[in-house]
């Protein structure tokens, strides 16, 4: 069994929360998500983060803009919709739950 594999998987399971998560103090661009993702040691590659994005608008979770930039060409921003910021506060009381339940079967409170 590949222990890199299971803790991909595992990162890959809480991603589109994270990633919502990020996004619900403000809007950003993908650099600034995926920096925020970086430094919580969450390894992501832009080749993963892009394809998500892109559902989650299509989903209506998130929408964009186009900003210009000083350093070069414009950026797209996310941020959460309305139905975006519902889906989240959902996320959040389920992430609760399960990280209760793990918490209380691994006895690591």
């Amino acid at each position: 069994m590949n222990i890199e594999n299971t803790k991909a998987q595992m990162r890959k399971g809480v991603l589109e929360f994270c990633i919502l998560s990020v996004l619900k103090e403000k809007d950003a661009y993908t650099s600034e998500i995926l920096d925020t993702l970086k430094k919580a040691k969450l390894l992501v590659v832009e080749g993963t983060i892009y394809p998500l994005l892109t559902r989650l608008k299509n989903d209506g979770l998130l929408s964009y803009r186009w900003e210009e930039s000083s350093s070069g060409p414009p950026r797209k921003y996310y941020g959460l919709t309305e139905i975006g910021q519902t889906f989240l506060n959902e996320l959040n009381g389920t992430w609760m739950e399960l990280s209760d339940a793990v918490n209380l079967i691994t006895n690591q409170k």
